[in-house]
């Protein structure tokens, strides 16, 4: 009993020390008079997978655009392994892969280009080896030849994660990867996000899907008029009555 009771504080002390991916402390965007985000804080180790839900215009879309360093902030900060997000300074987006409604692709690129351009921005070694295995693993080997515009919405969305996961990058930022998937591609996208919960990547996705998003999540945030009116761990919310607590959170935070 003795040694196991010194354990305890040892291992909280060891984790206290690990210095998290993504942190952000009163992070606010404004446009004029309107606060799109205002004053979020939050913190992630390697590992987690965060889902951020919420109604349409709770501002989950410019957390994540602030999260990425695609927004400057009004107020606050945002840093990634512990270094600020500097405009200046390009280096720490090696670090990121983000999927959003963009898909930022290029239509008469074939999905092998797409991955070929990408990878040349970021100098990556043995590309040709991780177009193949990112192909493969988003279920479009056979689809390497063909251009970006013409593949399907699902296939569009798969290439993009292949696009943001091609650098191997330790966070990993989703905007609404559901939106407008057939069941196929929802189960490839699921296998492919649950294959990021693997202990080295940490994953912030924001979805409107409460069921696959509180299937992959290790935490969970209620986003409510740009605050976070709820957050915590997802062991901590039942899964069989989280629609109905969901929707009283949104209501309490209105």
């Amino acid at each position: 009993m003795p040694a196991e009771a010194s354990t305890a504080p040892e291992a909280a002390t060891l984790e206290s020390e690990v210095e998290p991916v993504l942190s952000a402390r009163g992070l606010v965007k404004e446009y004029g008079v309107f606060r799109a985000v205002d004053g979020i804080d939050l913190e992630l180790r390697a590992g987690e997978f965060l889902t951020i839900f919420g109604p349409n215009g709770a501002g989950k879309t410019t957390l994540l655009s602030l999260l990425g360093g695609r927004l400057r902030p009004t107020g606050g900060e945002v840093r990634v392994g512990g270094e600020p997000l500097d405009f200046s300074v390009t280096r720490w987006r090696r670090r990121i892969g983000v999927v959003s409604h963009q898909g930022m692709l290029y239509a008469h690129l074939t999905a092998a280009e797409n991955l070929r351009f990408f990878g040349r921005l970021f100098d990556l070694d043995d590309l040709d080896e991780r177009i193949r295995l990112r192909l493969e693993q988003v279920g479009l080997t056979d689809r390497a030849d063909f251009e970006a515009g013409q593949l399907s919405h699902g296939m569009r969305q798969r290439l993009a994660l292949a696009r943001a996961l091609l650098h191997d990058p330790e966070l990993v930022l989703l905007d609404e990867p559901y939106t407008g998937l057939d069941p196929h591609a929802a189960s490839v996208l699921r296998s492919v996000l649950s294959a990021l919960r693997d202990g080295r990547r940490t994953v912030v996705m924001v979805t409107h899907n409460l069921t696959q998003g509180l299937r992959m999540a290790t935490r969970i945030a209620v986003q409510v008029r740009g605050r976070f009116a709820w957050e915590g761990a997802r062991s901590d919310v039942d899964a069989a009555g989280f629609e109905a607590f969901y929707h009283r959170v949104v209501e309490d935070g209105r």
